[in-house]
C-alpha cells in the first residue's frame, strides 16, 4: 500500500539553499517568511507545489522556495501558470508578481486568468513603484508621484488592484500587508484553499525607492485607526474599541461614521459570499489611497467552476461522443471548404 500521508515539514524544508538577495529592510523578506512558515501547515507536498513569477524584485521568489518553480517573462506569469494549472490539476500553482509586472505589461494576462477562474493563487506585491529598474512610477503610483520617469509628477490615475480584480469577476479577492505576519498567513491560507482564481494584494514597502508608502495606514501608531478589518458575517467597525464603522447611506453609497452617532444596528455587515461583486467593489473604493482608512481582509469568496475542470469536462464529452481523436490525421488534414 502506498503511503499517501503528507510528510511533516518545517520552514527549513521549504527554504532553498540560495542566499536571499533583496535590499536590507525590504518587505519581501516578511512575505517570504510568512509563506515559508505557513506551507508546512497546509497539508501539501513540496514536489506538488510550483511558484511561477514574472520579472521584478518579487519575481526572485521562486529561487528561495525549495519547490518547483519558474522565473518567467515580464507580465506573463499568469499565462504560464494557466497552462500548468490546466494540464496538471494535481499541483498547487502560485503566481508571484509585482504591481508593475502584473498591472502594466501583464495586465491582460492577469484579468483573463481571473475572469476564467483558473485554479491559481496570485500574490500581488504592491509597493507603488518599479524597484528592480530603480525607481520609476508604476501603475499603482499616486497622481503627482515624482520619480525618475515622471520628474514633473505622474499624470496617470492609478489602478486599485482589488477593484480591478473584482471588476474581472475574480472569485476570491483579498488584501493584506507586510507588517502583519498573522494576517498575511490567514489571507494566504484562505486563497490557497479556494478552488479557482484567487488574488491577494499585499501592501509591500520598498524602503529604497518608495519608503513609507503605506506608513499612514500600516504603521503601528496609526494601524488601529486606519485599518478596517473585513470579517464575514460581522459588522464592519474599526478604531479603538470599534468606535468607527461603515454604513450604506440612503443614496446607496458607503461612508465612514462614528458608531455612537448611528447605532450598531446601522452598520454594514460584511458578506464575502455575496454573488454580486458590487458591494465588495464599493468596499474597495472606500479609500482613495493608503492615506485614508483602508479595508483589509477578504473582499469576495464565491464558488464557481474553475476553468481547468470545465476544460476537462469538454474533453470528456468530446471523447464520449466521438471516441479518441486522431492527432496525426488532424495535423495532416488541410483546411477545405465545399462550395455549392
Amino acid at each position: 500500500m502506498t503511503d499517501t500521508a503528507v510528510p511533516v515539514t518545517t520552514r527549513k524544508d521549504w527554504a532553498s539553499d540560495q542566499d536571499v538577495r533583496w535590499c536590507p529592510g525590504c518587505g519581501d523578506y516578511s512575505i517570504l517568511a510568512a509563506l515559508q512558515f505557513l506551507l508546512p501547515d497546509l497539508g501539501v507536498r513540496r514536489e506538488n507545489t510550483v511558484f511561477v513569477s514574472g520579472i521584478g524584485c518579487a519575481a526572485r521568489f521562486p529561487y528561495y522556495m525549495n519547490t518547483y518553480g519558474m522565473h518567467s517573462i515580464h507580465g506573463r506569469a499568469p499565462a504560464i501558470a494557466t497552462g500548468l494549472a490546466i494540464s496538471r490539476p494535481d499541483l498547487d500553482v502560485w503566481v508571484i508578481s509585482g504591481d508593475g509586472d502584473a498591472l502594466s505589461i501583464g495586465g491582460n494576462h492577469l484579468i483573463h486568468s481571473l475572469r476564467r477562474n483558473v485554479n491559481i493563487t496570485i500574490l500581488l506585491f504592491n509597493n507603488q513603484i518599479y524597484g528592480l529598474t530603480k525607481g520609476q512610477y508604476s501603475p499603482t503610483s499616486e497622481v503627482g508621484k515624482v520619480t525618475k520617469s515622471t520628474p514633473f509628477g505622474s499624470l496617470d490615475a492609478p489602478f486599485n488592484p482589488v477593484s480591478l480584480a473584482l471588476g474581472a469577476e475574480a472569485s476570491f479577492v483579498a488584501r493584506t500587508h507586510d507588517m502583519d505576519r498573522k494576517h498575511m498567513q490567514e489571507m494566504f491560507r484562505r486563497a490557497h484553499d479556494h478552488r479557482g482564481a484567487a488574488l491577494v494584494e499585499v501592501y509591500q514597502n520598498c524602503n529604497v525607492f518608495n519608503d513609507g508608502a503605506f506608513e499612514q495606514v500600516t504603521g503601528k501608531a496609526s494601524r488601529e485607526e486606519m485599518l478596517i478589518p473585513l470579517e464575514h458575517g460581522k459588522a464592519i467597525r474599526f478604531g479603538a474599541d470599534g468606535h468607527r464603522g461603515v454604513v450604506m447611506n440612503d443614496r446607496g453609497q458607503l461612508e465612514l461614521v462614528e458608531v455612537a452617532d448611528v447605532g450598531e444596528d446601522a452598520l454594514l455587515v460584511h458578506d464575502e459570499r455575496r454573488e454580486d461583486p458590487g458591494l465588495a467593489f464599493a468596499l474597495s473604493r472606500l479609500a482613495r489611497g493608503p492615506h485614508e482608512p483602508t479595508p483589509m481582509g477578504v473582499f469576495r469568496a464565491v464558488e464557481r467552476p474553475d476553468y481547468g475542470s470545465l476544460v476537462d469536462g469538454q474533453l470528456l464529452e468530446a471523447q464520449t461522443r466521438k471516441g479518441p481523436g486522431d492527432l496525426q490525421a488532424l495535423l495532416a488534414s488541410g483546411t477545405t471548404w465545399t462550395v455549392e
